[in-house]
């Protein structure tokens, strides 16, 4: 059998991080998730609201580092729990229980386009740009292809 759920949306509120009675983290929080397609008679997209529970390590990863509106790509499975509510009625809820928790945007998306205080020196401005824009190490030897790579 299988169930693996991939979900990708925006956190609609902070995580809220409990520990059980044995002291294992928890993080709860919802993603609203925006379908792919739109609606006939309004032309906007629907948006669904996720609940998420993840457990120890993920559970203080997400509550450190995630927060209301950042993009999180979510990868677990679907859980449906029984229960019954103050009035003794019989519910049911659906929630994904996270094994992974992912950035799905940048910091600098997160925060309004900033690095948060990362400043480039002068020097570093005028060498020559690794990836994800970082300064090229002088450390490392440029390849030349002479036919010889097997790719």
């Amino acid at each position: 059998m299988l169930n693996r759920i991939i979900l990708m949306g925006r956190l609609t509120r902070d995580p809220e991080l409990r520990h059980t009675q044995t002291g294992t983290p928890v993080a709860s929080f919802s993603l609203a998730v925006d379908r792919d397609f739109k609606d006939r008679s309004t032309g906007e997209k629907s948006t669904d609201f996720i609940d998420i529970v993840a457990w120890r390590a993920t559970a203080e990863f997400v509550s450190k580092y995630f927060t209301k509106g950042r993009m999180a790509v979510v990868e677990g499975r679907l859980q449906i729990r029984d229960w019954t509510d103050r009035d003794g009625n019989k519910r049911r809820s659906a929630e994904v229980v996270a094994d992974n928790v992912y950035f799905g945007d940048s910091k600098r998306d997160a925060e309004g386009g900033s690095y948060g205080g990362y400043a480039p020196s002068p020097a570093a401005s005028t060498a020559p740009m690794g990836g994800y824009g970082a300064p090229m190490n002088d450390q490392f030897a440029e390849l030349s292809d002479d036919g010889e790579l097997p790719f």
